[in-house]
């Protein structure tokens, strides 16, 4: 047996490093490479080593002019594709802010999958050469090709991405390169960071106005019975800088506000919920909006509608759900200066009595982390003895986001410590049935509302692929920092392995096994007869769920993308993340798997899942066997193989832990005197025997 085990591991390993190897491979070839940008210049140019921040390489003529810099846009802006994988362009750009030349060197986009051909993509991107970064952007048709390239056909929002990617990576190369005035500060443009709603609000780059309707009665002359009620609830934020504007509005919608102004344009945004709008109706015909203007040192800016953008949601951490969010843009030229303080006037209407207009005041001032100071005079250095104060560090984005989702982690933790006390005490537990199955039933109800519905904790299958690539390509904590329930999730999983095997999560933290298991037991309620597949079958099937996950895997070491897609094998987007709001053809197959599930208890679990084959085979390595058996089981009594939630008990009384959900029902069997065979027969030897009579006697004394 030892022998047969060795072979296996050695064999699993051998195809983990073949693996490995092919995906490495492939990284390597899709690594960017800046020597390509010396095309986009004469053929004697000089591209000197990658320098800087953000990171970017001199390209130099034969007589060591400097005429720009090249650069690759994910390592400069973090850019992204639609289909939220690294989106990777080498681009050059001329100290004139012109565009030399750029090249497309890795991308995960869906649209090769749906039939666009890589030279359309290729050859849009490559158009970009000559186009003036100080001009805002917009997609335009073939015959305006000023301000760009038109979009690829069929590919609009791709050619929106990349074109986004480009400008706003040539322009923070240019403005980091670029002269510095030395007599006032300017705004930071460049620095990349992700806050939460905790942070902009305490630091100050979010302010409020709040205003009661009894506020908004006195003013307007008028009466109202719910004085203490919002009228309205205004929020303003200068969205320039990335941490701000980025964390608001996500990278997506930010880039693309980015890529319609000028380097030096600003946006603005401006949110509100309440009884009051702040844009009003009359913006639509008159074009301007009337209720709300901006004040800077005596000047007035008003709002246009061609200028703003509706925004569905901030994408902050912790942030608020607003009513109405607008995005608007100001140009430099308006005489606007976002470095000092302005205010935003919001008109209520004409009061009763008369006179001017009833006008509340929100004061803004963007905080100093935003701004990039003159270069300070030098000073002498300290005395001995003594070291210069440090500025405090910031909070990275992880720990914004752990501090905004504080109450979920907390409810998750009771959540695991008492299912390790479940599990640690399960003899206890166990031997207490009534108490064990409505135990049970409450925690699983626990975990499909709270940890599917509300938190939206869904373990996956991706999540497992993310981690493969992660080790293969360079593991970074703060990718699995930033969604910290799922981090402490996995974290228990990855120790409950260890001791109890893979079944812990399929059998109480997964909100749609939950879902699969409760359902099937209100159908048993209800009188549906339940299917018995035989076990010869049954465990035939179980090789579906491992080519499965292999395939998967597989498929990701070529195309994360494809995998992702292959990996729609999995319902929990359709019914417990998105909670069935999607296409049909995916609520139809979620469907019929829970439909499924009511004749076959946790019909998924058994037969399809990735994800349990891919918890299984690391489970193989766990220290302890806690599950207890009698000599009879599987022999004289069968009532767990036939109680067993996923069959997993062979008919010979062995329990298969790579199919255990670690449910402990054969565990209450174990200890139930009423179920159990063993017990019973031990219960009837400890009988005391009858006296013998003798022969005509009937029994008992007269």
């Amino acid at each position: 047996m030892r022998d047969i085990a060795a072979i296996r591991l050695f064999t699993l390993r051998g195809v983990l490093c073949a693996f490995a190897a092919i995906f490495l491979s492939a990284s390597a070839a899709d690594c960017a490479d800046l020597s390509v940008a010396s095309g986009f210049f004469s053929p004697t140019v000089t591209i000197e080593q990658t320098q800087g921040s953000p990171p970017a390489a001199a390209v130099r003529g034969a007589d060591g002019k400097l005429l720009g810099y090249a650069f690759s846009t994910h390592e400069v802006s973090g850019s992204v594709g639609y289909a939220g994988r690294p989106l990777d362009i080498v681009a050059a750009v001329t100290t004139e802010g012109i565009i030399a030349g750029a090249q497309i060197v890795a991308h995960e986009e869906p649209i090769l999958v749906i039939g666009i051909p890589k030279d359309a993509l290729a050859a849009y991107v490559r158009n970009f050469a000559g186009y003036d970064t100080k001009a805002g952007a917009a997609l335009k048709p073939a015959d305006d090709l000023a301000r760009g390239p038109h979009a690829v056909a069929g590919a609009t929002v791709t050619s929106t991405v990349i074109r986004d990617a480009i400008l706003r990576s040539a322009r923070t190369v240019l403005r980091s390169r670029g002269p510095v005035a030395d007599t006032a500060a300017r705004l930071d443009r460049e620095t990349l960071r992700r806050s939460s709603w905790h942070t902009l609000l305490g630091e100050g780059a979010v302010q409020r106005k709040l205003v009661t309707r009894g506020e908004a009665a006195r003013m307007l002359g008028m009466q109202d019975s719910e004085p203490d009620k919002p009228f309205i609830d205004l929020w303003l934020a200068l969205a320039t800088p990335p941490p701000i504007g980025e964390s608001l509005l996500g990278q997506r919608i930010y880039e693309s506000e980015l890529a319609r102004i000028g380097p030096d344009d600003d946006l603005i945004l401006i949110g509100a919920t309440g009884l009051y709008s702040f844009k009003g109706t009359e913006w639509r015909q008159s074009g301007t909006f009337s209720r709300i203007e901006l004040i800077q040192a005596g000047r007035t800016f008003r709002l246009k509608a061609a200028d703003h953008t509706l925004v569905e949601a901030l994408r902050a951490a912790g942030a608020p759900e607003l009513r109405e969010i607008a995005v608007f843009r100001i140009a430099q030229t308006s005489g606007f200066d976002s470095t000092k303080p302005f205010r935003l006037d919001l008109d209520l209407g004409t009061p009763s009595a008369g006179g001017g207009p009833a006008v509340v005041s929100l004061e803004y001032r963007v905080p100093e982390r935003y701004l990039i100071a003159p270069p300070a005079p030098l000073v002498a250095s300290p005395p001995p003895g003594k070291t210069p104060l440090q500025p405090a560090t910031n909070q990275t984005v992880w720990q914004d986001i752990w501090w905004a989702r504080r109450s979920d982690i907390a409810v998750l933790g009771v959540m695991l410590v008492v299912l390790a006390g479940i599990l640690v005490f399960q003899d206890t537990i166990t031997a207490h049935g009534k108490f064990y199955y409505r135990l049970r039933t409450g925690y699983l109800l626990l975990t499909l509302i709270f940890l599917g519905l509300i938190a939206n904790a869904q373990l996956s299958v991706v999540n497992v692929l993310t981690f493969i690539h992660a080790l293969l390509s360079g593991f970074r904590w703060e990718l699995f920092l930033l969604d910290p329930l799922v981090f402490v999730l996995w974290s228990f999983v990855a120790v409950s392995m260890l001791f109890w095997g893979r079944g812990v999560f399929c059998g109480w933290l997964c909100p749609f096994g939950t879902l699969q298991e409760l359902s099937n037991q209100l159908a048993r309620r209800l009188g549906i007869k339940q299917i018995e597949i035989p076990f010869g079958l049954h465990e035939r099937l179980w090789m579906i769920k491992y080519v499965a996950f292999v395939g998967i895997l597989a498929i990701s070491l070529r195309s994360i993308l494809a995998a992702f897609q292959f990996a729609e094998i999995e319902p929990f987007k359709t019914a417990i993340t998105m909670k069935f709001m999607r296409e049909w053809p995916f609520v139809v197959y979620a469907g019929l798997l829970l439909l499924a599930g009511l004749f076959v208890e946790r019909f998924y679990c058994r037969y399809l899942c990735p994800l349990g084959a891919a918890l299984a085979i690391p489970a193989r390595l766990r220290m302890f066997e806690w599950l207890k058996r009698y000599r009879e089981c599987g022999s004289e009594c069968h009532v767990c193989a036939r109680r067993c939630t996923v069959q997993a008990i062979h008919p010979l009384g062995q329990i298969n832990p790579n199919e255990c959900i670690y449910c402990l029902k054969c565990q209450a069997n174990y200890f139930d005197h009423d179920i159990c065979l063993h017990l019973k027969k031990r219960a009837q030897r400890r009988q005391p025997i009858p006296a013998p009579t003798a022969p005509g006697e009937t029994g008992g004394r007269p």
